[in-house]
């Protein structure tokens, strides 16, 4: 991450300004959605010293863990089969992927899910994701979400994962970098991602922060395969 670590002075005027923009939530596919992506579920306990969801489309630790305010787990549905996983059974945490588009930014992202319940619950659908500004998640800037590839039921037993990809717009060139749009780079410490009925997580990278360019991000759908 030889980019994160040069431009976190020159860029952080940008992540501020972009931070200021706040948000309404947002859901996938479109620019706005959700009813707004503050974490529900929690923020994580991410950048250890800052606590830090999406447009269209979640510390420093790389963690996140649901608020004691998370909504219960919703009751079994009926024929004994697995409830949507609730906020207050995620455990969430993100990874700078192997296979990202060749640049100096973040490029691209996995996030996994741990169920830290005693129950076997259901995932599905693509995640709406936000950078938060200043890693607050009260500060987010909502990030315009491209959907790839189909959802379907991914039933995560107790202790079990899920994942799902992020692929950002990749920031070009060396040091501050710039953007092949023309835009300029932004640098988030951390990242708020909604599931589908199951919450708000923020996380933060495990090396690095957050750098992309235009906002946007191709999103996979939740699944029961770790991607690359």
């Amino acid at each position: 991450m030889r980019y994160v670590n040069g431009m976190r002075g020159s860029v952080v005027a940008v992540v501020v300004t972009s931070a200021a923009l706040a948000v309404a939530g947002c859901q996938p596919g479109v620019d706005a959605a959700d009813g707004g992506v503050t974490p529900s579920g929690a923020v994580s306990s991410a950048a250890s010293s800052t606590p830090g969801a999406p447009k269209p489309g979640s510390s420093a630790s790389g963690s996140s863990s649901p608020a004691a305010s998370a909504p219960p787990s919703s009751a079994p549905a009926p024929g004994g089969s697995a409830a949507t996983c609730s906020a207050g059974s995620l455990k969430a945490t993100a990874r700078q992927a192997a296979v990202r588009p060749a640049g100096t930014g973040t490029g691209a992202a996995v996030v996994e899910f741990t169920n830290v319940s005693g129950r076997t619950c259901v995932l599905e659908g693509h995640p709406a994701v936000a950078g938060a500004g200043n890693g607050s998640p009260e500060m987010n800037v909502p990030l315009t979400v491209k959907p790839t590839g189909a959802a379907a039921p991914v039933k995560v037993a107790p202790g079990g994962k899920a994942w799902v990809k992020l692929t950002f717009v990749q920031v070009q060139g060396e040091a501050d970098g710039y953007c092949v749009s023309g835009s300029a780079p932004v640098v988030y410490p951390t990242m708020v991602v909604r599931l589908p009925g199951s919450g708000a997580y923020q996380v933060a990278l495990d090396d690095g922060q957050f750098a992309e360019c235009d906002d946007t991000v191709n999103v996979t759908a939740v699944s029961a395969v770790r991607p690359s």
